[in-house]
């Protein structure tokens, strides 16, 4: 009998804290096309889909390049919108899974909280994942921080703090 493990599933949220108005910060992450002009990482988003009225089914493929040096590419199909407080959206390429990002805002600071759950597709990321997993993680969440300061000049807003986990 052979004993199959399952996937390495990498999980991670980041929160991201700007003096900004929500519908300013909303606006920018569902103009997913301008990520690129603000997104170091990003190297490429391409619309493959429009979706209905709300956005639900649009769908991207983007193209990534890690600070370590690798690529992914991946599409993402959006599931759920509710306008200014949710996008998320089922990611398959190179990994596969869910990408959630929920705002809110507070006294003119919103807080945007992006939850990523995936599965490396790659065959050399699915077979190194269990052991490489505190490195993807640093991978991750350095992408995130360029996210978010890329954001902050692109609005010219003050980035407040970064969390993750």
């Amino acid at each position: 009998m052979t004993r199959h493990s399952r996937p390495t599933e990498l999980c991670y949220l980041t929160t991201w804290w700007f003096e900004a108005p929500l519908d300013r910060v909303y606006q920018a992450l569902v103009d997913t096309g301008d990520w690129p002009a603000w997104w170091k990482s990003l190297r490429a988003v391409e619309e493959l889909a429009p979706g209905d009225a709300r956005g639900i089914g649009r769908r991207y493929r983007y193209r990534w390049r890690s600070r370590m040096g690798y690529r992914l590419c991946f599409e993402v199909r959006v599931t759920r919108v509710v306008p200014g407080r949710l996008i998320e959206g089922v990611a398959h390429g190179d990994v596969r899974g869910i990408g959630r990002w929920l705002l809110s805002e507070a006294q003119g600071v919103t807080r945007v909280r992006y939850e990523w759950r995936v599965r490396p597709v790659r065959p050399w990321m699915a077979l190194i994942a269990p052991l490489a997993e505190p490195m993807f993680a640093w991978n991750h969440h350095a992408v995130m921080r360029d996210g978010a300061l890329g954001l902050a000049r692109w609005l010219d807003v003050p980035l407040l703090a970064i969390d993750r986990q």
